[in-house]
C-alpha cells in the first residue's frame, strides 16, 4: 500500500492523466490532492470531474487550496469575485462553458460545489501532514488559522515538529525540481506554467512527474530528517 501526494494541478487536467497512468495506482494506495484543483490552466473543470469520478474505486484524499477558497468565496460574496478573477477564475469558467454571466455560479454542477466544500484543510497519516500551504510550528493542527493553511508562502520554514514531515504545494518552484528540506517538501513545481506535475511516494522517495504535453519523468529523493 502506497501513500502518494499530488502538488498543484491548475486545470492541467492531461498532466494529471498521464500522471497518474504513469504511477500506476492501485485501490489500495492512498492518494492525497493537495489542493489547487482549478484556475489558470484550461481544464479545471475536467480535473474536478476526473477526481470525482476516481474516488469511487480508489482512496482519494482531496485537499483545499487557495484557490478552491477563492473559488467558494466568489459564490458567496460578490467583493471576492474581481480578485478570482485576476487569479484565474476566467480560465475556470472557460473550462466549464460558461461566459460573462451574473449567474455563473448555478452554471457549475452541484457536484462540484459539494466536492469543493468537502476537500479537508489537513491530513495526517503516519509521520506525514499534507497540507496546501504551511503549518505555524508549535500549533496543533486544530488550531492551525486559514491563512496559514492556505496561504503562506514558505521558503526556509522550521520543522513542524520533531517526529513529523510535512509535505506541501502552494510555493511554487519554478524550476520543476521538487523542494526536500527533510522536514518539509514542497511539491508544487508549476505545471501549469510549462513545467511539471507532480506526484510522490512519501515512503519510499520515488517521485513521477508529467506536463501538459504528455511527457514524463521519474526519480527519487531522501524521505527524512536531514542533519
Amino acid at each position: 500500500m502506497a501513500l502518494y501526494a499530488i502538488g498543484d494541478i491548475h486545470g492541467c487536467y492531461n498532466a494529471l492523466t498521464t500522471l497518474v497512468d504513469l504511477v500506476k495506482l492501485k485501490p489500495e494506495d492512498t492518494l492525497v490532492f493537495l489542493g489547487d484543483y482549478v484556475d489558470r490552466g484550461p481544464g479545471s473543470k475536467q480535473v474536478i470531474d476526473w477526481i470525482i469520478e476516481h474516488s469511487k474505486k480508489f482512496n482519494i484524499v482531496a485537499l483545499r487550496g487557495n484557490h478552491e477558497v477563492m473559488m467558494m468565496n466568489s459564490r458567496l460574496y460578490q467583493n471576492s469575485l474581481s480578485s478570482w478573477m485576476m487569479n484565474g477564475g476566467f480560465q475556470t469558467l472557460d473550462s466549464y462553458e460558461i461566459g460573462d454571466d451574473f449567474d455563473w455560479y448555478k452554471k457549475i454542477p452541484a457536484e462540484h460545489w459539494d466536492f469543493l466544500k468537502a476537500t479537508l484543510e489537513y491530513y495526517e497519516n503516519g509521520k506525514f501532514i499534507f497540507v496546501h500551504a504551511g503549518l505555524k510550528p508549535g500549533v496543533e493542527l486544530k488550531h492551525q488559522i486559514h491563512d496559514t493553511l492556505f496561504w503562506l508562502h514558505q521558503y526556509e520554514p522550521p520543522p513542524y515538529a520533531d517526529d513529523k514531515i510535512v509535505v506541501c504545494g502552494h510555493t511554487p518552484q519554478k524550476n520543476g525540481q521538487i523542494k526536500n528540506l527533510g522536514h518539509t517538501i514542497f511539491i508544487d513545481t508549476w505545471a501549469f506554467n510549462g513545467q511539471w506535475l507532480t506526484c510522490l511516494d512519501v515512503e519510499s522517495g520515488n517521485f513521477f512527474q508529467a506536463n501538459e504535453k504528455g511527457e514524463t519523468r521519474d526519480g527519487k529523493i531522501t524521505i527524512g530528517f536531514t542533519s
